[in-house]
């Protein structure tokens, strides 16, 4: 038993201060952090809705729009970037599997085109 808490001891110590931490931070934000909000910082936002409002409210489709052009265009940044660099070292079934990535992508950018989500107002 000795040499079993001998080998288990140093994680049982970091798991003890990574709860101590954890509660320590939660317990600082709750005590440091202001509970009076003032009249500007529950108006709205970006989004033009209340901070405080019902969460079952109707959303404008066109933040979801925007959000997936987002993603289209950061996933094809991560993959393309990489992929581009290492372009000279590439096998044809990697050059296809990244044409195949960009085809779907390319459905996408035609869906949120169709959707009207580029036409600003």
């Amino acid at each position: 038993m000795d040499g079993l808490l001998r080998e288990y001891l140093p994680i049982l110590i970091f798991l003890a201060i990574a709860i101590v931490m954890g509660l320590g931070m939660v317990v600082a934000a709750w005590v440091v952090a202001p509970s009076d909000p003032y009249a500007e910082k529950n108006s709205a936002y970006e989004c033009g809705f209340n901070a405080m409002d019902d969460a079952r409210m109707k959303f404008d489709i066109r933040f979801y729009l925007v959000s997936i052009l987002f993603i289209i265009f950061d996933l094809e940044v991560a993959f393309l970037f990489p992929w581009a660099v290492a372009f000279g070292d590439i096998s044809m079934a990697a050059f296809w599997s990244m044409m195949a990535f960009l085809a779907v992508l390319t459905v996408g950018f035609a869906y949120e085109w169709k959707k009207g989500a580029l036409e600003w107002e």
